[in-house]
C-alpha cells in the first residue's frame, strides 16, 4: 500500500508549479524527489540498484550519441542524432583525456550491437568508469525511440548516504505528468527496499531553484 495519497503529491505539485511560475528563469527547472532512508546500513546492508522507465520524458534535453557502425550513423544523420563512428574512435588512440571529455560531453550512449564487444578495446574502460557504458542497439531498433526511452529511464541507487535525489520531471510538465512519475518512481523505488515503506524516512519534491515540498 502506498503510504502517499495522490491528492496529497497534486497538492505538492500545485504548490511547487505556481512557486516555480512567479520567477521567470532561463530555463527549465527539474523536478528532483528527494529521498531519506532510515533503518539502512550502506556498510552493511546490501546496496540496492534499480532502473524503471517513467510514463512521461523527465529529461528531455538528455544528450544521447550513438556510438555507430555506418548503418546507425546514417539513421542517427537523418533522425539529429549524435553520433561517433568507429574511425571517430580509432581517432581518440584510447587518450584517457579524449575519452573522459566524450564522457562528459553526453549523458548517455548507445551502441550498436557489432560494437559492444569492441568498445573496451577501442576506448579501455573509460565510458564504464563515468557509468556511461552503453546500450545495445540492433538494426531493427528505432534509435529515436531507443534514445527516447534512455531519457524516461530513471535510476535509484544506494551509495554511502541515506539520501537520494532523482529527476522525475520538469516545470513545463503537466500536473498529471508529473503525478503519474512521481507515483510510479516511489511505488518502485519502496519495492527496491528490504523493509518497503518501513525504510523510508522522507520524501520531498523540489524545483531547481525552489523550496523542498514534503510529500512523507
Amino acid at each position: 500500500m502506498s503510504k502517499v495519497s495522490v491528492s496529497a503529491v497534486r497538492e505538492s505539485i500545485r504548490t511547487l508549479l505556481a512557486e516555480s511560475q512567479e520567477k521567470k528563469r532561463n530555463f527549465t527547472e527539474t523536478v528532483e524527489l528527494q529521498i531519506g532512508l532510515k533503518n539502512y546500513d550502506p556498510q552493511r546492508d546490501k546496496r540496492f540498484s534499480g532502473t524503471v522507465k517513467l510514463p512521461n520524458i523527465p529529461r528531455p534535453k538528455m544528450s544521447v550519441c550513438i556510438l555507430g557502425d555506418a548503418f546507425h550513423c546514417d539513421q542517427a544523420k537523418a533522425v539529429g542524432l549524435e553520433f561517433q563512428s568507429v574511425e571517430d574512435l580509432k581517432k581518440l588512440n584510447k587518450n584517457k583525456k579524449l575519452i573522459k571529455k566524450l564522457a562528459k560531453r553526453y549523458d548517455a550512449f548507445l551502441a550498436s550491437e557489432a560494437l559492444i564487444k569492441q568498445i573496451p578495446r577501442l576506448l579501455g574502460p573509460g565510458l564504464h568508469k563515468a557509468g556511461k557504458f552503453p546500450t545495445p542497439v540492433t538494426h531493427a531498433d528505432n534509435l529515436q525511440e531507443k534514445a527516447d526511452e534512455i531519457r524516461a529511464t530513471i535510476k535509484f541507487q544506494l551509495k554511502k548516504v541515506l539520501c537520494l535525489g532523482v529527476a522525475i520531471g520538469h516545470v513545463a510538465m503537466t500536473e498529471d505528468e508529473l503525478v503519474a512519475n512521481i507515483m510510479l518512481a516511489i511505488n518502485f523505488l519502496v519495492s527496491l527496499l528490504k523493509k518497503n515503506w518501513q525504510n523510508v524516512k522522507s520524501l520531498f519534491i523540489k524545483s531547481s531553484m525552489g523550496k523542498p515540498q514534503r510529500l512523507y
